[in-house]
């Protein structure tokens, strides 16, 4: 009996380790992807199936892995930051919407209008408006 729960205590250990490296590995490249954006070296966002071709897992594995270790999805990890980024911008340059929008590859600034306003329950307009 003792052995079947040393056995239970060193499975999880090792799969928690895989699982922390995935995490790791994902946000590293996610890191990387957010400075290409803002740079203009990336003409396309990533999806969860280009992380996933990246490190050289299924999309699905890297999926379910980070709601086990962060309880989010990639496609939200890069939302956040996306929104993150487009506040900062808003708040601390004079930059166009449509010249923010296309930093994230929004081709069009109706799309990236609509999804800010999704995110953050209003426009980049009335967000930048509160810092004026």
């Amino acid at each position: 009996m003792e052995t079947q729960t040393a056995k239970k205590a060193t499975i999880p250990q090792k799969i928690l380790s895989r699982k922390d490296e995935i995490t790791a590995d994902f946000m590293k490249i996610a890191d990387q992807h957010m400075a290409d954006l803002m740079a203009g070296r990336a003409v396309k966002r990533f999806h969860a199936k280009d992380f996933a071709e990246k490190l050289f897992i299924h999309p699905r594995h890297l999926t379910n892995t980070l709601h086990l270790t962060l309880n989010t999805s990639p496609c939200d990890v890069m939302e956040e930051r996306i929104l993150a980024e487009a506040q900062k911008l808003l708040r601390e340059t004079t930059l166009s919407i449509a010249e923010i929008g296309q930093r994230f590859a929004y081709d069009e600034p109706t799309n990236f209008t609509k999804f800010f306003k999704s995110m953050a329950g209003i426009t980049p307009l009335q967000y930048r408006k509160q810092f004026v």
